[in-house]
């Protein structure tokens, strides 16, 4: 008996059906789907069933039929229990009944397999490197998922083409109809030995004990390299090709994957790319995830992963510093220094800046991370707002930490801030964060005439030091290179045992700039190894 596949929707309210109908005279083989209501009759089902395969048959036959004309060429039925179902029943009691339900057309007898294992869109993707990770780029289903279900993947006998994968899904208590995928999409060759490989063999083995690996990296979201602009003025060295994100994202995931990190802080992360990518790829590496979009209407934020085997989440939460400014106390001074100037007031405000927190604990020692992740202002005459939301942000860790202490009383709490500051050594946000304080005259806020500032005298309480010290680039384009990335750490409670070497200038260089066939980005990672003392 063949199977028909009834599966109940995700708002409560509506189900699907499918199922492929045979016939021989005249011919037809065809998958029919519909989407119906769980409250209508099983007469409304049953009429719209048979109005669609009779006009499949009359089209095959060159016959028309008028679609408000119930076809009399097609004799159907529900049964339940070996029983002819009513039309006057309802769907909803009817398939959620858990009873046997057999649907008759014409010949043909469908067993209604009711909320089985289903997958609804299975898509590969359209660049694959050789050599690096091929994965399903879409894949949405009901009552399974990917790490359930199998895969078989099958590739053309002169191994230029994955022609097609098959995947069964399943859950625990059976398996779904097969669903397949083709795609005519040439292997590439790999763009040779890429510098991250290097760095990776400084990260073959995992940290254990006291010691845990740190990175932060900006990953330059699509959303700002997908126009003639960022082809032609930011980034025309790099090959069109190199700069999609079907590409890089090939790219990020072996670089990332190879660093085995156990705490992984992500900046300019794309919505898309982290629900495809990111959260389903490294979720096989045993990470958990939390995503936080900045605020206002923007398609990319800040994503955190941890090794689920080392580190257990106990929050996570998110600051946008433009909704918040005006009514935490924590920044009523900074706020009222802000509002004597209305135009600085009012870009400060409209700015979607957002501040990721996430708390972990280690399973491995009796120790609680504080690990914040931002990603700042990036216009060149804003050294004074990239200090306020610097000023802002360690304000608001100060008094966060105060709080998980008091919370988790006993036990002790480290900070760990990464990021893309927007902020070379010499500005204000390195002096704040590894000195403890920052006078209300410093240059920073004089860096926009009309939006000055001054008399905002900020300390905080934090002895901080930067993992990586302060290395000549961490962002390398044509047109700008500088240390623009931190990672910032307790040094009182926290050491450093090993900073992942960089890039050296000849690898940034090598294609101009980055990114490149062979960088991903325009930032390079940040990876150092901590420890608790």
């Amino acid at each position: 008996m063949d199977k028909a596949y009834l599966r109940q929707c995700n708002d409560g309210e509506h189900f699907e059906l499918s199922f492929e109908y045979k016939q021989t005279n005249p011919a037809v083989k065809r998958v029919f789907n519909f989407s119906r209501k769980l409250s209508e009759d099983i007469n409304a089902l049953l009429n719209r069933v048979s109005i669609n395969v009779e006009k499949a048959l009359s089209k095959k036959a060159k016959k028309k039929k008028s679609e408000g004309e119930l076809s009399k060429g097609v004799i159907i039925k529900l049964s339940q229990n070996n029983m002819e179902v009513s039309r006057d029943s309802i769907c909803g009691d009817v398939f959620l009944s858990g009873t046997e339900l057999i649907l008759f057309i014409n010949d043909c007898q469908y067993s209604v397999i009711v909320n089985s294992p289903w997958v609804s869109c299975l898509e590969l993707p359209n660049s694959i490197l050789a050599n690096f990770p091929v994965y399903p780029t879409k894949f949405e289903s009901y009552y399974t998922d990917k790490d359930v279900s199998e895969f078989i993947w099958y590739k053309s006998a002169d191994k230029t083409h994955w022609e097609q994968v098959v995947c069964i899904p399943k859950n625990q208590n059976a398996n779904g109809p097969t669903v397949e995928c083709e795609t005519s999409c040439t292997v590439e060759a790999s763009p040779g030995e890429c510098p991250f490989e290097r760095r990776h063999n400084f990260c073959k083995e995992r940290a254990q004990g006291t010691e845990f690996r740190v990175m932060s990296y900006n990953l330059l979201a699509d959303l700002y390299c997908d126009s003639n602009y960022s082809r032609t003025v930011l980034f025309p060295y790099c090959p069109p090709y190199a700069l999609n994100i079907n590409y890089r994202k090939q790219l990020l995931l072996k670089e990332i994957i190879g660093y085995n990190s156990d705490l992984i802080c992500l900046q300019e992360v794309d919505r898309r790319v982290y629900k495809n990518d990111l959260q389903p790829i490294l979720s096989h590496y045993n990470y958990n995830s939390t995503f936080y979009l900045k605020g206002g209407e923007v398609a990319e934020g800040l994503a955190f992963f941890y090794n689920k085997s080392r580190f257990i989440l106990l929050d996570s939460d998110q600051l946008v510093f433009s909704q918040k400014i005006d009514t935490e106390p924590v920044f009523a001074e900074i706020w009222n220094k802000i509002n004597t100037n209305s135009k600085l007031a009012e870009r400060i405000k409209a700015r979607t800046t957002t501040l990721q927190l996430n708390v972990v604990g280690s399973l491995d020692n009796d120790e609680i991370l504080l690990i914040a992740n931002t990603h700042l202002y990036f216009h060149p005459d804003a050294d004074h707002i990239r200090l306020l939301h610097g000023c802002m942000a360690i304000k608001y860790l100060e008094q966060y930490s105060n709080q998980l202490k008091e919370r988790y009383c006993g036990k002790r709490v480290s900070l760990i801030f990464c990021g893309d500051f927007n902020s070379v050594p010499d500005c204000g946000i390195y002096k704040l964060y590894t000195t403890g304080s920052i006078p209300g005259d410093y240059i920073d806020y004089s860096s926009n005439k009309s939006e000055h500032i001054e008399n905002i005298n900020i300390h905080h309480s934090f002895k901080l030091d930067s993992a990586c010290g302060t290395p000549k680039y961490t962002n390398f384009t044509e047109l700008f290179a500088a240390c623009l990335d931190y990672i910032f750490y307790e040094k009182s409670s926290l050491g450093v045992s090993q900073i992942i070497p960089l890039p050296s200038d000849e690898e940034l260089k090598e294609n101009t700039a980055i990114p490149s066939v062979v960088f991903p980005s325009d930032h390079v990672a940040l990876i150092s190894d901590l420890r608790w003392l």
